[in-house]
């Protein structure tokens, strides 16, 4: 007789099987509306026109028949009016949203069952900051633009054979095409808009016409997995920090305060505890703050701001009877993870006024990963205003909300200011901090600097720019059985991998393999999976292949139990171009230009690659990136390792080649050693000017 555990799949495969139905039409499902008890993500203001606001309704209803209009064209209005886009939340399935097995989805072929299986993952309430809005993280990262753009997404996939491939436009399935089993099953692209028109004001527009989306990075490409994604980045950067700011990698007692607990920011916390360091994060929102100590990715909690300094520095008899007994973490040289419910000005505000009073500064590193690609909808909360009075204020008056924040941003850089001339070490983490505080007429600026440089450098420019330029990236992978043990085996594998190569790696990438020996080592001990069963690991060229072509072994030989998915974060080598982010260190005045992501997403197209990306937007903003991202499956067999030796091996190189022909002589050293292994491998090569006088004379004369 089955057990319950099979009684559960079957009602599982049967629910799984009515999500990919197609739109649930006769009857209509009832109309739930939002679920209150769940964070939501904020309402926007996209200032249509009632003529506009007539299009988006007409839009909308294009995914029915004529014969539901009557019914679904009232809620929709109200949707558009009372949160400034329509959701479609009457088709919000009612199976809980997770990564369930690979086998337990409907399908024709597993890469279909794969991409589903990564749809769902990014829509997890334990994974999503705002899942009933499709929203994966960054505070408008959307998976889709609607519930019905979900449905039919998954019924296309369900009916998909190898030979079509599901085209995406902006979040809406355009439909299955002919293609051949060699290409990728799936073809996605976000917010591709003629550049002219790529401005914040017209991206609220089209959002809300419902014609294009912002799939931020791995949102719209199905392949976040939490954000253990960025832990490890984080924590490579923490470390380099401290080796290039304080002269050492041992961060023992020292403080790093940053502000942001939500999606890829909830990562902070975690690292800097496998830094080694105390960590002290600043969140407005206590939904998130509250997530992420339960997930145990944050160690305390607080909202009082004398309790937060009193655990930053040795705190007097008196604060430690108030407070209770505890070991101070700073003079003990205790890993500590501090979230702060409050606004981070505030935060960096007090620990100013502390080192005025007593001439102690109490931090030594310090950043900041609020959402600030997205200022004035969420992104970031004014020190001025209380976390509902922001939400209200945003809506009801955009232009003082938007004053606001410039005005609190201001604010921000002059307590930051002063704590960097008093020896702290600031640095830009990506985000459009530095951009948006240039903007707001914050004092940012660099003397002589160029068009991408600030006062303070981003981390690209002095932490991970030249770590990028070496090959390495953030190379990930999901089990697709959801077995702990999977991952267990992958983990150990991958380990044994970086071993046997580090005995053959050059001296400037040595420390690079022991940073990520030591955390694949010890990645399952911090319990950072949420959602799929899933790593991340910063690897070169040769490590992503090696790694990839040994998994793909296992799951032919069985011992990992089923196929496995590799991706990367899209904020790698050669997937993104950001002249405030990852090209901020290219420096021969092509740190605009967007060639590079184009060609990654079209050369891994081409040599096998399971689905493709290209979005408009990303860590810094729409307009203001462009960037692509992949996904494969290894099922174990021949035309797998195949496909994952070419397309690992193009992902890395093209980017390495890019950045060697601007000048970066880490990234020539590297291109060069890659050729060497490989014969077919051809770059055109930059010479430099040795003698800058030679310029002097020429432009003299």
């Amino acid at each position: 007789p089955p057990t319950p555990a099979d009684s559960d799949d079957v009602d599982r495969m049967s629910s799984l099987k009515d999500v990919c139905s197609g739109l649930p039409l006769d009857p209509l499902p009832p109309n739930q509306g939002r679920d209150p008890s769940v964070p939501h993500a904020p309402v926007r203001a996209p200032n249509l026109t009632a003529e506009e606001e007539r299009l988006a309704l007409r839009n909308a209803l294009r995914y029915f028949p004529p014969s539901h209009h009557a019914t679904l064209a009232p809620e929709f209005a109200q949707e558009l009016r009372q949160y400034g886009h329509i959701y479609m939340y009457r088709f919000r399935p009612t199976l809980p949203m997770r990564a369930y097995p690979i086998d337990q989805y409907p399908c024709r072929t597993r890469q279909a069952a794969a991409i589903m299986l990564m749809i769902m993952n990014n829509l997890d309430p334990a994974v999503a900051q705002f899942p009933q809005e499709l929203v994966t993280y960054g505070g408008n990262g959307q998976v889709f633009s609607n519930w019905a753009q979900f449905r039919l997404v998954m019924h296309y996939l369900s009916e998909m054979s190898e030979e079509q491939t599901l085209v995406m436009y902006s979040g809406h399935p355009m439909g299955l095409f002919p293609s051949l089993p060699s290409s990728p099953r799936a073809i996605i692209t976000n917010g591709m808009v003629i550049p002219n028109y790529s401005s914040r004001a017209q991206y609220e527009k089209m959002f809300a016409l419902g014609v294009s989306m912002y799939g931020q990075m791995t949102a719209g490409s199905y392949c976040y997995i939490g954000p253990q994604g960025i832990v490890h980045g984080t924590m490579l950067t923490v470390l380099n920090a401290g080796r290039r700011y304080l002269g050492s990698g041992d961060l023992s007692g020292r403080v790093f305060v940053t502000s942001g607990l939500g999606g890829m920011s909830g990562a902070q916390a975690k690292a800097a505890v496998i830094a080694g360091c105390v960590g002290v994060i600043a969140e407005v929102d206590e939904a998130p703050l509250r997530k992420r100590h339960e997930q145990g990715w944050v160690m305390e909690v607080t909202s009082n701001m004398e309790h937060c300094i009193a655990r930053i520095r040795y705190p007097p008899i008196s604060l430690a009877k108030v407070f209770g007994s505890f070991r101070e973490a700073k003079s003990s040289k205790t890993p500590l993870s501090l979230g702060y419910h409050g606004n981070i000005v505030d935060l960096w505000e007090r620990l100013l006024l502390e080192y005025e009073r007593t001439g102690e500064l109490l931090v030594d590193l310090g950043s900041d990963q609020t959402s600030l690609h997205n200022p004035f909808n969420g992104g970031y909360y004014p020190v001025q205003l209380s976390f509902r009075q922001a939400n209200q204020v945003m809506v009801a008056d955009p232009g003082r909300f938007k004053t606001m924040v410039q005005e609190s941003l201001k604010r921000h850089v002059s307590a930051i200011n002063k704590l960097a001339d008093a020896g702290m070490f600031f640095w830009d983490y990506g985000n459009a901090f530095l951009l948006e505080a240039q903007r707001a007429g914050a004092q940012v600026g660099k003397v002589g600097g160029g068009a991408t440089e600030f006062r303070y450098p981003s981390y690209v420019q002095h932490i991970m720019g030249d770590i990028f330029s070496l090959g390495f990236g953030p190379f990930r992978w999901v089990c697709t059985s959801g077995d702990p043990q999977d991952l267990a085996e992958t983990d150990n594998i991958a380990s044994r991998v970086l071993e046997e190569m580090s005995a053959h790696v050059t001296d400037d990438v040595r420390q690079q393999y022991d940073d990520n020996i030591r955390w694949i080592r010890e990645a399952g001990k911090h319990k950072m999976v949420v959602g799929s069963q899933a790593r991340i690991l910063y690897s070169d060229q040769r490590g992503r292949v090696s790694i990839a072509l040994a998994i793909n072994r296992a799951v032919a030989n069985g011992s990992v139990s089923a196929p496995v998915v590799i991706s990367r974060d899209h904020h790698d080598v050669s997937g993104t171009d950001s002249p405030f982010r990852e090209t901020s260190n290219v420096y021969d005045g092509s740190a605009f230009c967007a060639d590079m992501a184009v060609h990654n997403f079209v050369g891994d197209a081409f040599r096998g690659a399971t689905w493709v990306a290209l979005h408009n937007g990303g860590g810094v903003g729409w307009g203001e990136v462009i960037n692509g991202g992949f996904g494969l499956l290894l099922d174990g067999s021949a035309e797998a390792a195949r496909r994952a030796s070419l397309m690992l091996n193009w992902d890395v190189s093209n980017g390495v080649a890019r950045r060697c022909w601007s000048g970066n002589s880490n990234a020539y050293e590297t291109i060069q050693r890659t050729m060497e292994e490989d014969g077919l491998l051809r770059v055109t090569m930059p010479f430099p000017v040795r003698d800058e006088r030679v310029l002097d004379r020429a432009l003299q004369g």
